[in-house]
């Protein structure tokens, strides 16, 4: 029932969302107009203040502007339509054009996608960027059109790190017999069994009554989470060991993707690709921000003397076990690996 309530949602909305720009939704870009705009219904989760929603506000308003007011991106924020994955399956049904997921979330529709919930696929955060912005990511973002979708571009959510009321994790036997909190995704929970703890999947809005009321004995996220999700109020410790990069990306269901001219789809990937560039700079100063306020208001301790070494060594297995059971996994991973 919730599912249905959330697709009647999708479509009332997405409705009078257009009875403001137009009579009528062009079917394809060829044949809008400034007049009777095509028009694409984005949705997410997030808020209007979170980095992510600023970046997919610049993209609407630059496809907008150099579409002369043709294509018009129509963004429905704060949940309004569902979950994440709700929206995803709403973008599959072709009930809305666009949405916001945390890449891994898009296994269930190509398995190559768990790649990004591996830890230590990426060195750092430099190579994050320098493979993200590669031609051939571009290229693999753009080839999962038979699954349904297209990925148009990425948002980085940061390194994540271990964070605990009170107990340092520098090497994986800390964290042994320890329950953390995770994303519910396969390669999360698998994470946490491989280092020793115990994965409790739960949403991020019962994070902080979890840690309060002693449900878990920690979590992993970025530095933001320890101030704009409170955590830090409970969590005094957060130990960098950054197992893992799992970008957000914006997709647009397949079937709307060929409805877009080549032209105007240069024109989308242009002002996706830009809102990511302005996104990394709001989100070096997010993270700035975060570990500062942290530290002098919340009387959170960065502990940085963490063996990430080990942590590699204690995962190796479960990448190994994931090019074995997802073949795609492995293409992805040579796809990274060819990035000079």
């Amino acid at each position: 029932m919730k599912k249905i309530a959330a697709i009647a949602a999708a479509l009332c909305l997405a409705a009078s969302g257009l009875s403001g720009c137009a009579q009528s939704n062009a079917e394809n870009s060829a044949l809008a107009t400034a007049e009777a705009p095509m028009i694409l219904t984005l949705a997410h989760g997030l808020s209007e203040t979170h980095t992510v929603h600023i970046a997919m506000t610049e993209f609407a308003e630059k496809v907008r502007e150099r579409t002369g007011g043709r294509i018009v991106v129509e963004i429905f924020p704060n949940g309004q339509l569902g979950s994440e994955n709700e929206n995803m399956e709403q973008l599959m049904a072709g009930v809305i054009s666009m949405t916001k997921v945390s890449a891994p979330g898009l296994a269930t529709y190509n398995e190559s996608y768990h790649t990004f919930g591996l830890p230590y696929v990426f060195d750092n955060t430099d190579d994050f960027y320098h493979v993200m912005d590669s031609q051939p990511m571009r290229d693999f973002f753009l080839s999962s059109g038979d699954d349904g979708f297209v990925t148009l571009t990425y948002y980085t959510s940061g390194a994540r790190s271990f964070y605990t009321k009170n107990k340092a994790i520098r090497t994986p036997a800390d964290l042994k017999g320890m329950k953390i909190r995770v994303q519910d995704m396969k390669s999360q929970t698998d994470l946490l069994k491989a280092l020793g703890g115990i994965p409790v999947a739960m949403s991020y809005g019962d994070v902080y009554t979890s840690l309060q009321t002693g449900i878990i004995d920690g979590t992993e996220n970025n530095e933001t989470a320890l101030t704009v999700g409170k955590h830090g109020e409970i969590c005094k410790v957060f130990s960098t060991d950054q197992h893992a990069m799992i970008p957000d990306v914006m997709v647009m269901s397949s079937k709307i993707w060929k409805s877009i001219s080549p032209e105007d789809q240069q024109i989308i990937l242009k002002a996706a690709y830009e809102s990511t560039d302005g996104h990394k700079v709001a989100w070096d100063a997010a993270i700035n921000d975060a570990v500062n306020e942290a530290e002098t208001e919340m009387g959170v301790t960065f502990v940085n003397d963490v063996d990430k070494e080990a942590f590699r060594q204690a995962t190796s297995g479960m990448i190994d076990e994931y090019c074995l059971e997802y073949p795609g996994v492995q293409k992805l991973l040579d796809i990274i690996d060819s990035v000079e």
